[in-house]
């Protein structure tokens, strides 16, 4: 039994100008490398998405940014509460406008959210996470995950991930992957 607990409520939940601001991530990892016919190596990356709770199809972890959390922070513990894996926040993707069909309340009546979203790099899958029993993980490539992908915003985060691990991969292929801190306030605007 896991002993970690999802957080619940929205006696925390900021908002700004009529949105609820929402925190999420796409976790990746690397797979096998693959061999190209020249003699090089590729990294493979996997993106790991989760059932919706709400209908059909896929989705990344997100949820609710708390007032005594950094955006960083609340993207870091939807990983784990709703995909069960820890790991790096890596990068600041953007931020992604939608309207909640499920989530209106007396500050976000309409259920309008502004979402910021990280790529994670994978560091750890959980054996138990807290909700686990109505969650369950798929990795997939990010063709595979772009076709599953149940919202439209969602889909255009995963086109921009895409184009940071291009541009990660461009930008100097050895190098190690660099980490954001968790702490940093940049993107709480």
């Amino acid at each position: 039994m896991s002993a970690l607990v999802a957080r619940t409520g929205r006696h925390q939940q900021r908002y700004e100008g009529g949105h609820r601001l929402v925190s999420g991530c796409i976790p990746f990892k690397y797979t096998n490398l693959i061999e190209n016919s020249d003699g090089t190596h590729e990294k493979v990356v996997e993106v790991l998405m989760i059932n919706s709770t709400s209908g059909p199809g896929l989705v990344f972890p997100k949820g609710g940014w708390e007032n005594d959390e950094t955006v960083e922070e609340a993207a870091i513990r939807e990983a784990v509460e709703e995909a069960g894996v820890r790991g790096d926040i890596m990068d600041f993707l953007g931020h992604y406008f939608f309207k909640s069909k499920t989530l209106q309340d007396e500050l976000s009546p309409e259920g309008l959210c502004k979402a910021a979203m990280f790529p994670l790099l994978v560091k750890e899958e959980l054996q138990f996470w807290p909700e686990q029993n109505t969650r369950q993980r798929s990795w997939l490539t990010i063709p595979e995950a772009l076709g599953l992908c149940r919202h439209q915003w969602m889909k255009e985060a995963l086109e921009a991930f895409s184009r940071w691990y291009a541009d990660q991969m461009l930008s100097n292929p050895k190098k190690e992957n660099h980490v954001i801190s968790p702490d940093t306030s940049a993107h709480q605007d």
